[in-house]
């Protein structure tokens, strides 16, 4: 994709310091699912102590925040239904060892959010078993009840499960009772929990599971006007519990519409599902239809930037699998995300082009850190087997190979973390007369940079660019190479606009530039 040459594995990105902005707002983030990440006592899952292992690794990466699927205890491998929300899970280690890995990364400067599943707990959980065997349980009303069956769809089959005392409520499944947000005991409850978290443990916030699911209005089961109020009740708790604490939202299919309604004095950040989608299809199709249309949307609704941006994630198939495997698509989706709006997040695995497809436990396959019996992974048979490219596919052969995914993921997330107006500066779409080509304008008070892509298999010379109402003083520009090589054009900007100009003759195939404009 360039000739330009790609860092030492060792070099650390060091991040712009805005003190001004919450630090979630320069954050890349890492989604681990810690059952497959790293096992460091060989019993073949995954543990704390695996990924304190592997912070060098991710230091390295350059990212600066991760994002740990649910740790506490629970009957299932992914750990979605909590049994106990005041302790971990045992398979992973100790409390004490998630305390151990909290204090490492903070050393290293890297924050640790983890998962908070508050729609619902487990069907083993000792308040619903509680709830269930006995009408009179002070827990019976924490969870939703109907004395005949009510015959409402959920998201994977009935919503209302026949229980000991009459049916209960579960949208995801039977296994996962909702819990009952209008009674202030659970928020009280719920309360309890984020200080534990939060002042005894130290983590960093939480990303929120299904969140648009939390109360009902009748027949709505999503997206309520009451879900709203009860998240602006929590945020105010959360902030004051610790004022830097940060929550992200899972809102499932949120464009930036829908997003915009959860930010500001609910929660911190929301997933853009409707970025990622355009990222990945651009990605995929070769062609800018894709990531124009999000791009346009969010400047619409939420020009700010204010929501989390990714690929795919553990409830998708993995991106490498969407792009057939085809390395140099992957690296254009990383570079759509990289310079985009938004807090990045970054599925393990990504980096280094894993595959997978589900059954969501084939998206959630152990880390491949070498070409070593068993990815390198764990020193015996793992929880689950990896893929069988893990001998090509791995961190080790690609730490090594300057044009690799892993390296170019490395300069990518480098050259955000050193550049404000990638991470938070303005967008503007610069439009192409060729669909093949995607091209954005990032700009804040102290730059102003073109990112310049060629998204297909062929050289492109036919695609002059143009955009009005540019965020460009006028007058003659040089252009500086931040990523990519050749030889730039000057463009002459005239009443903050400028037409039919081609920084570079031809794009190669898959080609990325990032450039500075100087006045």
């Amino acid at each position: 994709m360039s000739t330009v040459p790609v860092p030492s594995p060792t070099l650390t990105a060091v991040p712009t310091i805005l003190p001004l902005l919450p630090w979630w707002k320069q954050a890349v983030f890492y989604e681990v699912f810690v059952r497959s990440f790293n096992d460091s006592n060989g019993d073949g899952i995954g543990d704390f102590n695996g990924i304190t292992q592997k912070l060098d690794y991710l230091q390295n990466l350059g990212v600066t925040a991760l994002w740990l699927m649910p740790i506490h205890p629970s009957p299932s491998y992914h750990g979605y239904d909590v049994i106990n929300y005041f302790n971990v899970n045992p398979d992973y280690g100790s409390l004490e060892d998630f305390k151990h890995l909290l204090a490492e990364a903070h050393r290293r400067g890297i924050h640790v959010i983890i998962d908070l599943v508050l729609n619902h707990t487990s069907n083993q959980n000792p308040l619903f078993i509680d709830a269930n065997n006995n009408p009179q349980s002070p827990y019976r009303n924490w969870y939703l009840w109907s004395d005949t069956d009510p015959e409402t769809s959920g998201l994977n089959g009935p919503a209302w499960h026949a229980g000991k005392f009459g049916y209960y409520y579960g949208i995801f499944s039977d296994s996962m009772p909702d819990l009952n947000y209008t009674n202030p005991d659970v928020t009280a409850f719920l309360e309890k929990v984020v200080h534990f978290w939060l002042t005894n443990v130290d983590a960093d916030g939480f990303r929120l599971d299904a969140v648009k699911y939390l109360i009902e209005e009748g027949q709505k089961l999503e997206n309520t006007h009451s879900t709203h109020l009860w998240l602006q009740d929590f945020y105010s708790s959360y902030k004051a519990e610790k004022k830097d604490a940060y929550t992200v939202g899972e809102v499932y299919g949120a464009g930036a519409f829908l997003a915009k309604t959860y930010t500001g004095n609910q929660l911190d950040q929301v997933f853009n599902f409707e970025m990622a989608s355009g990222f990945v299809n651009s990605a995929a199709g070769e062609a800018n239809s894709g990531v124009n249309s999000a791009i346009t949307f969010m400047l619409q609704d939420m020009p700010d930037g204010q929501f989390a941006t990714f690929l795919t994630n553990h409830d998708q198939n993995r991106v490498m699998s969407v792009l057939n495997g085809n390395v140099n698509k992957a690296k254009i989706a990383a570079a759509i995300l990289l310079t985009a709006p938004g807090t990045p997040f970054i599925y393990y695995g990504e980096e280094i082009g894993m595959q997978g497809k589900k059954p969501d436990e084939d998206i959630r396959l152990p880390m491949q850190w070498s070409a070593q019996a068993n990815a390198g992974f764990s020193t015996t048979t793992p929880w689950r087997a990896p893929a069988a490219d893990y001998l090509q596919v791995n961190v080790t052969a690609e730490s090594s190979d300057p044009n690799s995914l892993l390296n170019f993921y490395r300069e990518l997330i480098a050259i955000r973390s050193k550049h404000s107006a990638l991470q938070n500066g303005s967008l503007t779409l610069v439009a192409s007369e060729n669909p093949g080509v995607y091209s954005i304008l990032r700009k804040d008070a102290s730059e102003r940079i073109l990112v310049l892509m060629n998204l297909t298999r062929l050289a492109i010379n036919n695609y002059n660019l143009n955009v009005k109402n540019a965020p460009v003083p006028d007058g003659f520009h040089t252009l500086s190479s931040i990523f990519g090589s050749g030889t730039f054009a000057s463009v002459d900007v005239k009443n903050h606009a400028f037409a039919s100009f081609k920084p570079v003759n031809e794009l190669p195939p898959y080609s990325l530039y990032i450039l500075n404009l100087n006045p």
